[in-house]
């Protein structure tokens, strides 16, 4: 497991671009955290750790946003998924199996669905405004340079 604390969406954004390096086609990230944490500061990270060079957006009433890059990538939102059918229409499992990496928020609606080998973040609110406490499970990667990035 890899703690971090990040003082600052743009802190957030890095660590998700330090974690991008280390993935691979078919990996999924579930991310957890409450309405506000930076779930998708996170994802803009990753995005642009994977190279994707479009403008990303919480995909909260398309479900999935896909983007182009080279590895696929699909940004899911399950906070108003509320059933298992309500998720086989979104196409969940066929992203999983199309060889891309599936960013997923609100993952806890989704639990029973992850794959067992999921990379779990769960982001959790500081101390103050901009404080996040970034937990990840799954995988290990290098995140002691973020303090030398921000410089």
């Amino acid at each position: 497991m890899t703690e971090i604390c990040s003082s600052s969406p743009v802190d957030t954004e890095m660590v998700g671009e330090m974690l991008a390096k280390e993935l691979h086609a078919g990996d999924v990230i579930a991310l957890y955290g409450d309405l506000g944490a930076g779930k998708t500061h996170f994802v803009r990270g990753l995005a642009r750790g994977l190279q994707v060079n479009s403008m990303i957006s919480s995909p909260t009433f398309a479900i999935v946003h896909s983007y182009e890059g080279p590895i696929p990538f699909y940004h899911f939102d399950m906070y108003r998924i509320g059933n298992w059918d309500e998720l086989e229409s979104t196409g969940f499992f066929d992203y999983l199996d199309g060889g891309g990496i599936c960013a997923i928020e609100w993952s806890e609606n989704i639990e029973n669905a992850l794959p067992d080998n999921a990379i779990h973040v769960r982001i959790d609110k500081g101390r103050d405004e901009n404080t996040r406490q970034i937990t990840i499970e799954g995988i290990s990667f290098n995140h002691h340079n973020l303090e030398e990035r921000k410089q």
